[in-house]
């Protein structure tokens, strides 16, 4: 008997903790992923950033183009390119690489697409504050996709098939660049990645170990959570190398917004998108937790506590949504063919 009294003491002390632990998670900011595409539409309001009005129809047409390495002046470059969908949302390498295969002039890393949606702001310097103007810029920056907003919509309305799916859709606009933008937007946020943090925060106690919750209370404990918030553990501009200088720093030209801040990325599927930080110069997601330890929150993380908190890292990776590879139309006659004037 006194055995089962100490198990049920332990299972009650698990319990307590767990339920504290939940309520300190929330308390700091950090939020499940909704559910569906009205909550959706729910959170983003709540956090301020505009979305148009979704639609499947929509979706899948933004898929396509999503894939369509034809919305690139060379023909062969797409959004999944840098934003791979089967290697985390990113491209696995330390610097964008784009038209004339030539890397990102600045040393920008990209970063994912995966639940890019609860951003509350886009692009490193946060330019951008919404995923429909985000699209834009790739598509028409040279060092990119290099296709003018005009020449990207010559080669859409240039294939049928895609001029009468956006008629369906967009009535008598048809094809825009707005809506090309629009329409890639709303795919994107279809890339949402449950996971069992998610049913943690929902309630569900046993979703995740009681090592991985040990990692996450440290998480807010050491003061990760002051920049890691909201539903997508990051998202916002914050302040880069607070306490300290960032031994990478002259990796590249970055040097943030006008005033030194920095996109937060996501920590949602970390473990899937190294290299880490805006130019890429860290591989090792445990070098990536201390020194952030020591940029930002000007202490030294150990050994073990690195290691508890990538036990909760862990756990943030999520459910890919599947996702079949598009059939394009034909080129016709009128469709500009590829430039490979490098």
């Amino acid at each position: 008997m006194k055995f089962f009294s100490i198990v049920a003491s332990m299972l009650i002390v698990s319990s307590t903790f767990a339920t504290d632990l939940i309520q300190s998670a929330k308390d700091f900011g950090l939020e499940p992923l909704p559910q569906s595409q009205k909550e959706i539409d729910d959170a983003l309001k709540n956090i301020g950033i505009k979305s148009g009005k979704f639609t499947k129809e929509k979706a899948e047409l933004g898929k396509k183009l999503y894939f369509e390495p034809r919305l690139s002046k060379s023909g062969i470059i797409s959004c999944n390119t840098c934003h791979n969908l089967g290697l985390g949302g990113t491209d696995g390498v330390s610097a964008a690489v784009g038209h004339g295969w030539k890397e990102n002039p600045h040393h920008l890393n990209s970063p994912t697409v995966y639940n890019s949606i609860f951003n509350t702001t886009q692009f490193w310097d946060g330019r951008s504050s919404t995923l429909a103007d985000q699209a834009k810029g790739p598509i028409e920056n040279p060092v990119e996709m290099a296709t003018p907003a005009n020449l990207a919509v010559e080669k859409i309305a240039s294939l049928p098939q895609y001029v009468d799916e956006f008629k369906k859709i967009y009535g008598k606009e048809g094809v825009t660049f707005d809506n090309i933008a629009d329409s890639i937007a709303m795919f994107e946020r279809t890339l949402i990645t449950p996971s069992r943090y998610d049913k943690f925060l929902r309630g569900d106690k046993k979703a995740l170990s009681k090592a991985e919750q040990d990692g996450l209370k440290l998480f807010i404990d050491k003061g990760c959570a002051t920049c890691h918030n909201g539903i997508n553990l990051g998202g916002s501009m914050q302040t880069f190398d607070l306490a300290k200088k960032y031994k990478f720093a002259n990796l590249g030209d970055f040097k943030g917004d006008v005033n030194g801040m920095v996109k937060t990325p996501t920590l949602r599927n970390i473990t899937l998108t190294a290299p880490y930080f805006h130019n890429g110069a860290i591989w090792s997601i445990e070098e990536a937790i201390k020194t952030m330890g020591s940029l930002q929150l000007g202490i030294e993380i150990t050994d073990e506590e690195t290691k508890s908190i990538k036990t909760f890292l862990e756990s943030l990776t999520g459910e890919m949504p599947q996702v079949t590879y598009p059939m394009f139309p034909a080129s016709t006659q009128k469709t500009p063919q590829p430039d490979f004037s490098f």
